[in-house]
């Protein structure tokens, strides 16, 4: 009997320096030498650099930049070329040509030169010109608007519009990427807790494998009653079961994210066998202050936020342009004819003489049409303004209650960590009992088990933490979830 008892001291001692080595700091965070640590921040630079939606981003730019180029086209001068001529029974009747450069303008202006040459015998009167100039005169003159179009008007708007578009593809461009890297940042978490819950289930069948195998031969010595091998073979394969669970868990989640991969070709990559993910153990707690001014930071630079500020400066232009619709159309048109220059280059300025004039006046009596585009545009300045406020109050109250899972996460993963310690204490007491004849295997297995769930557990939870961090830097709408490329 003392002889059985020895043995099996000697077992069990054997295994309390298996359970020892259990420890999550000592054992499966010890990397092994074959495999290479790919952080998640190796992981967003491969996103940001070759994934299809990062590169779909970068097309809104562009898009952007062909939309004020589209809008500038606007102000492009424009040359403009009027011939017509007619001749009957071999009689000229008309020649007529005219040949002008106009200068659209920022300003509400348009200058305008040009040369007209008419000849004919039945060429209508306001088109005469002497022949003493080869029936040719130079012109230059402005179209200047008093009413309508004097503050806005549609392709000054348009320009602004343009403009405005750009900053909002940049917020759009903002939403996308960090949407993103959210999604690849739970998957890369979960990742992470099936690599290393896989790794701590392996320890447990590398123990439980042991046991097994000392138990056998303490039987046939005789050391060891029969059920103590049939308890250790049970405990074995439900060691195995749980592993090739674990196995198959972090085969699929390592499937889920390499679809996040890609090479510069634009060819899918895959996760190779000896990429293994690793973690930076730091808490992220924001103290008041630095919450307030996370906070802060998200109602300037959020990208919902900023969109729908940037939209409300759109419909402010449209506003802008609908009350110009109001004034009625007072366009003042004044041309120099052959001033300063007549067709023989000859100086000659005089602003009294030698000119053209004319006035273009319209207004709609009623004016339904744009006293309702301007009634509609405030409706919808007021109904973007409301939902800007309630986008404000969702932001704020989402960064508020991620943080609070932080903290709370990061209280339980304390807990945890105490809760670990603990059982691996009771572990060894048992094993202790066990030693002094008042224990059992049947409660060594109940505390390693215990133990196991336990850290299985820890490592979930830090799992958890790391996507909570993502998830508040998205919530705060932070560029690239705080990522510094």
């Amino acid at each position: 009997m003392m002889k059985r008892n020895s043995c099996l001291i000697i077992l069990f001692i054997a295994l309390s320096f298996l359970v020892k080595g259990q420890s999550l700091t000592d054992s499966i965070f010890v990397l092994p030498d074959t495999t290479k640590p790919f952080t998640i921040e190796n992981f967003y630079y491969l996103v940001l650099s070759h994934h299809p939606i990062a590169r779909q981003t970068e097309l809104l730019t562009d898009v952007a930049k062909q939309e004020i180029r589209l809008a500038r086209g606007n102000f492009d001068p424009k040359i403009e070329i009027q011939y017509a001529t007619k001749n009957f029974n071999n009689t000229e009747y008309y020649q007529v040509f005219d040949g002008a450069v106009k200068f659209p303008t920022l300003f509400p202006v348009d200058p305008k030169i040009g040369v007209e040459r008419n000849e004919g015998q039945y060429l209508n009167p306001e088109r005469f010109i002497s022949d003493e100039f080869n029936y040719r005169q130079f012109y230059a003159g402005i179209s200047l608007p008093l009413g309508r179009g004097l503050i806005t008007d549609e392709r000054r708007t348009a320009l602004r519009q343009a403009e405005l578009f750009k900053d909002l593809t940049e917020a759009e461009q903002v939403k996308l990427i960090n949407k993103l890297l959210l999604d690849a940042a739970k998957d890369y978490w979960n990742w992470y807790h099936a690599y290393y819950n896989f790794r701590l289930l392996q320890r447990g069948v590398v123990v439980a494998q042991d046991i097994f195998e000392r138990t056998i031969i303490n039987a046939q010595l005789g050391e060891a009653a029969p059920v103590d091998t049939i308890q250790a073979k049970i405990t074995l394969q439900q060691r195995l079961i749980e592993q090739q669970e674990a196995i198959l868990d972090f085969q699929n989640s390592g499937i889920l994210l390499s679809t996040y991969l890609w090479d510069s070709l634009g060819n899918p990559a895959a996760l190779t066998a000896d990429l293994v993910p690793v973690l930076r153990r730091d808490l992220l707690v924001l103290s008041p202050q630095e919450l307030d001014a996370l906070t802060k930071q998200a109602l300037q630079n959020h990208p919902e936020l900023r969109k729908l500020s940037i939209r409300l400066q759109q419909l402010e232009n449209e506003r802008r342009l609908a009350t110009e619709f109001l004034k009625p159309r007072l366009d003042l048109n004044y041309g120099l004819l052959n001033q300063p220059f007549d067709p023989a280059w000859n100086s000659n300025f005089n602003i009294g003489d030698n000119y053209k004039f004319g006035v273009d006046f319209s207004m709609p009596v009623f004016l339904r049409k744009e006293r309702s585009k301007l009634a509609l545009t405030r409706l919808k300045v007021s109904g973007t303004e409301y939902e800007r406020t309630l986008a404000q109050r969702q932001v704020v109250n989402d960064i508020n209650a991620t943080h609070n899972e932080l903290v709370n996460t990061a209280g339980i993963m304390n807990n945890q960590l105490s809760m670990v310690q603990n059982y691996e204490r009771l572990l060894q007491a048992e094993i202790l009992n066990f030693e002094n004849g008042e224990s059992d295997l049947f409660r060594i297995n109940i505390q390693q088990e215990r133990l196991i769930q336990s850290q299985s557990k820890l490592v979930k939870l830090m799992s958890q933490y790391e996507k909570q961090k993502a998830l508040l830097y998205w919530a705060a709408g932070v560029r690239n979830l705080g990522f510094i490329n």
